[in-house]
């Protein structure tokens, strides 16, 4: 199966210099955790939620101050052709959730562990993966029993 096959053809996206309070109200009103940043239609960055509460909450930073130095760069990608146990392998390796989907450069879609769990119906697929992103971005002391 390809990832042209599961992924979202609606991605939500805003320009570098769009402000944080500009994404924030993205996330909000569409209902993602997430916004690809672009420059035309070429992705180059990805903002999520938790970058938006780290750097607004957190760090203080002013609503009015671009998104770009708080998204990350350089963004990882798939290919529209890639064959999703690749593009999950790839998610995996970069500890990511999420991974906008590119034809010759430009944004095509977006695909979520979600997308895996749901629309392609291998719920251990999707166990498994959400595992492995877990353990790769989590420190190993989340995974064994604290002691006192």
């Amino acid at each position: 199966m390809r990832i042209s096959d599961v992924m979202t053809l609606e991605v939500v996206t805003a320009p570098p210099d769009a402000t944080l309070h500009q994404v924030a109200e993205l996330m909000r009103d569409r209902e993602v955790g997430s916004v690809v940043i672009t420059n035309g239609t070429r992705p180059v960055a990805m903002i999520t939620d938790r970058d938006m509460a780290l750097a607004v909450a957190a760090d203080g930073v002013p609503g009015g101050d671009a998104v770009e130095p708080y998204a990350t760069h350089p963004i990882v990608t798939g290919e529209r052709d890639m064959d999703i146990e690749e593009a999950a392998a790839l998610m995996v390796q970069h500890r990511i959730r999420r991974l906008p989907v590119t034809d010759d450069g430009e944004l095509a879609g977006i695909v979520t562990l979600d997308d895996l769990a749901i629309r392609v119906g291998d719920l251990h697929l999707a166990q498994q993966m959400t595992a492995e992103v877990a353990r790769a971005a989590l420190p190993e002391f989340f995974f064994h029993q604290r002691g006192g």
